[in-house]
């Protein structure tokens, strides 16, 4: 683990053993970490060096930070652009604290940090926000399915399959009898973008993965399969001195069991729907304690129910709509409450924005992405792209589109031009069959 600096530095000299001042950076501490630039701006740390700190690094540009990563390699999104970068792992308590040191704030791009490691931070006096005991709930389904009944949240029905291999097969047997085997298995942590997800419909095949995952020592939750018109994401942002926020309700579109197309606001949401929705995510934000941005993805079911489904207490995917369709966007958002700044306006700034993602290719285009990109500005030059500086492999989030609408124009409208232009994007094509050298 050592430390990455923009300057090129002595050539004879490791730039891991340079200091801040000795590369034209701002001085350092007594502990070798600057706990303010040179403006007297406070540093925060962002744990991962994904896109999510990519963009979050954009937004502290803008409020005169420069935002620190801890990243595993230089190539991350995130430290392609930060100039305060830490390489070394988040399973590794040592380099952690490396990071976090002379930091005011420690925030993640992801929720994989062990739990014990942000305990022993704490314990340092390191600000961890969201704090462990919040961060625990969006790391753990089983511990937040518990808490959330608890609260009187409405969830979906779901059994622990946890502890001893033949009482948890057992209490599988009994759920799954009750659910005429329409069930969903989860492994409890570690699970995104539809890993770790199995959603089966046979007895002898939920039997068949419940079997290969408990002899792999994947803990597991089973969940009734929900009969649902949509998904659903409310995003709250909470300091810690208590205010909080939120945007409008937005519909998540899902492809491969991953988020593929964002609608802000969910379109036909009927306003007391959406007024529960986002005071369940206020509500839900402070009796855990989080401080920063949390998504709650909730199922609009077909009887018009709101059940939720997961949390995120992090910027999400459900979020990037903001960076162009609402006055403050999640990642400002995020480092406002992470700070314990006063927190900014979530107004929509038009009636629909849509977002949708650039996934990589089956096979990647032999066209270079800076030339789809000259491509898509000349024909929409009112695309709003945001790329993460990723190599494309099949279905990998490496961009997204947004495309802000009017007043004249429908949601449908708005949708189809935003995911004609992630489509070109992602393959080179374009849906409607233009040809770009007519």
């Amino acid at each position: 683990m050592f430390r990455v600096t923009s300057s090129a530095g002595d050539p004879a000299r490791p730039e891991s053993s340079m200091t801040r001042s000795e590369t034209g950076m701002p001085s350092r501490s007594e502990t070798g970490m600057p706990t303010r630039s040179e403006t007297g701006m406070p540093t925060v740390t962002m744990i991962g060096g994904g896109q999510l700190a990519r963009m979050t690094h954009q937004a502290a540009i803008a409020l005169g930070q420069c935002l620190r990563v801890l990243a595993v390699s230089g190539s991350d999104p995130a430290a392609q652009v930060s100039a305060d970068v830490v390489l070394g792992s988040h399973d590794d308590l040592a380099d952690l604290r490396e990071a976090a040191r002379g930091a005011v704030a420690l925030t993640f791009d992801h929720e994989g940090v062990p739990l014990a490691h942000l305990q022993a931070l704490e314990a340092d006096g390191v600000a961890v926000r969201p704090p462990s005991a919040a961060l625990h709930f969006a790391q753990d389904k089983l511990a937040m399915r518990v808490r959330l009944g608890e609260l009187g949240l409405p969830i979906p029905d779901f059994a622990d399959l946890t502890g001893d291999r033949d009482a948890a097969r057992a209490r599988f047997v009994d759920f799954g009898d009750r659910h005429a085997w329409s069930v969903v298995l989860k492994a409890i942590r570690g699970g995104y973008d539809g890993r770790g997800v199995w959603l089966v419909d046979d007895r002898d095949e939920a039997l068949t993965l419940f079997d290969e995952q408990f002899d792999a020592g994947v803990d597991l939750i089973a969940e009734q399969k929900v009969s649902m018109r949509r998904e659903l994401s409310a995003m709250v942002a909470r300091s810690p001195f208590g205010q909080g926020g939120v945007w409008p309700v937005v519909e998540t579109v899902q492809r491969k069991g991953q988020c593929a197309v964002v609608l802000a606001p969910a379109p036909e949401l009927a306003e007391d729907v959406a007024a529960r929705a986002q005071q369940m995510s206020v509500r839900l934000a402070a009796e855990l304690g989080v401080v920063g941005v949390m998504a709650m993805e909730l199922f609009e079911t077909t009887d018009g129910e709101l059940l939720v489904n997961e949390l995120a207490m992090r910027p999400h995917n459900s979020g990037h709509w903001t960076m162009d369709g609402a006055v403050t966007s999640q990642f400002e958002q995020h480092l406002r409450a992470v700070l314990d700044y006063p927190l900014g306006d979530t107004a929509p700034r038009a009636p629909i924005t849509v977002m949708a993602n650039v996934l990589g290719a089956q096979e990647a285009p032999s066209m270079s992405m800076d030339e789809r990109l000259h491509h898509l500005m000349a024909r929409m030059p009112d695309a709003k792209v945001h790329l993460y500086g990723k190599g494309e492999r099949p279905d990998r989030k490496i961009g997204h589109v947004n495309i802000v609408g009017t007043d004249s124009d429908s949601v449908a409208e708005v949708r189809e031009r935003a995911e004609r232009a992630a489509h070109w994007m992602s393959t080179a094509e374009w849906t409607d069959g233009w040809d770009v050298h007519s």
